[in-house]
């Protein structure tokens, strides 16, 4: 890998995405210093003009940067798990242009002076969600109004539902107004200490079980509670089992929550994990083939509205834990698109435009984004490469974190991105 060349670049008869609602079409690119220039005849005429490095891009795709609707980042200055610096460099390599960060730290973001100091000093926009609760202990309501002129996206919460009476006052008082609120559809207390879903797979493997109630009743209250306050934006936090998909399925789309994915939950499941694979141990817990397949059904048919990467990284020491006293989560901003590229593109058969849906468009639309569209001047682009095999284990790029679930070699990764300066996967040196 090397930098970024100080030539112009034309990227020729490049598969490129522009923005929501087009097709994918061939066109000529120019690129200059991460910065697009201009697209299709001009972009020929140009560089001629500027002496530019022609590159044949017929296998390449050129896109909007993707957008990540919820991750952790708990210590962001010293995080021996993870630091801002190293989650901004791993990100923008992994494609990401936006990252949406939950409000659990170190010193839990639930007040306007904690959400001071975490503005991104570098091309990766990071943004805050607030906190509902004070600490999340579903005891007393945070100062949401505060928090959203502090700068807070929304309210979020959680791995799990705050009780139902702080719910109703919340929405009832109505503070935060028309900015969303983000909730986990989960009751820890019914998960009768379990970590995988249950089924034939699980109890084959051994492992103890959570049963899909720990979803369903929790989602039921808060479907319950949308139709209550239509005029909230309640959004539903990682939806992870076929029951749940089936609940929010048969809500009317005009009454819908927005919902989210985790990106691993639409990749693995009790039946295809290697029972001493890492990616076992996350929450909501991983579910049955069928759960699965239900939930890759819901987000092509838009019952589920985007995937997250809810990147949540662990140190090396904790990983070392026993899988039941370690905490929860996977971690990895760059495996969610070249697996997800695998997985529902050349497998499932969806089109590019529907993979782009659920990772930027609707992801960007769920937090209040400009619509990403790539034209003359932006930098907010990525460059992929389908074909490209890779190893997870030989990426300078790669996060701190130590519990990333793919070690094996991958297909496709993101070869550029005018975000990042120092991702340069391409067969053109520097001049």
């Amino acid at each position: 890998m090397t930098a970024r060349p100080a030539q112009p670049l034309l990227l020729q008869q490049v598969q490129l995405l522009e923005a929501e609602g087009l097709e994918p079409r061939r066109s000529d690119v120019l690129i200059d210093q991460g910065r697009l220039v201009a697209i299709g005849p001009q972009a020929r005429d140009q560089a001629a003009a500027c002496s530019a490095i022609p590159l044949a891009a017929e296998a390449l795709l050129l896109a909007p940067c993707l957008v990540d609707p919820h991750s952790y980042l708990e210590d962001p200055a010293n995080g021996a798990a993870e630091s801002l610096a190293s989650l901004q460099r791993s990100a923008l390599a992994a494609g990401y242009g936006s990252v949406a960060l939950l409000p659990r730290a170190r010193s839990w973001r639930d007040r306007p002076e904690r959400l001071q100091g975490l503005a991104s000093e570098g091309p990766l926009e990071i943004l805050l969600w607030g906190s509902f609760s004070s600490g999340a202990e579903g005891q007393d309501l945070a100062p949401h109004a505060d928090q959203l002129q502090a700068g807070a996206l929304g309210l979020a919460e959680d791995a799990q539902c705050p009780p139902l009476p702080l719910l109703e006052r919340g929405l009832s008082l109505a503070e935060f107004a028309a900015a969303p609120l983000l909730l986990a559809p989960r009751d820890a207390a019914l998960s009768q200490g379990g970590f995988v879903r249950d089924g034939v797979e699980a109890l084959r493997a051994g492992w103890p079980t959570d049963p899909a109630i720990s979803e369903t009743l929790p989602l039921q209250n808060l479907l319950a509670l949308a139709r209550r306050h239509p005029q909230r934006r309640l959004q539903l936090m990682n939806l992870s089992t076929a029951e749940g998909v089936a609940l929010l399925r048969a809500c009317p789309a005009a009454e819908r929550p927005e919902a989210t994915v985790c990106w691993w939950h639409l990749l693995a499941d009790s039946g295809k994990l290697d029972p001493i694979a890492e990616g076992w141990r996350v929450v909501p817990p991983l579910g049955t083939p069928g759960d699965r397949a239900a939930l890759q059904q819901a987000l092509a048919d838009g019952v589920i509205t985007a995937v997250a990467v809810h990147h949540e990284p662990l140190d090396a020491e904790e990983q070392l834990l026993p899988l039941d006293q370690r905490r929860p989560g996977v971690a990895g901003h760059r495996f969610v698109l070249p697996s997800l590229w695998q997985e529902l593109v050349v497998r499932r058969g969806w089109t590019v435009q529907q993979l782009w849906q659920v990772l930027c468009f609707a992801p960007a639309r769920q937090l209040g984004l400009s619509a990403p569209r790539l034209e003359p001047d932006s930098r907010r682009w990525l460059l992929f490469d389908p074909a490209q095999r890779w190893q997870a284990s030989h990426d300078p790029l790669a996060p701190q974190a130590a519990n990333q679930p793919l070690a094996a070699e991958l297909i496709g990764q993101v070869v550029a991105s005018g975000l990042s300066p120092e991702l340069w996967r391409l067969p053109v040196s520097p001049a």
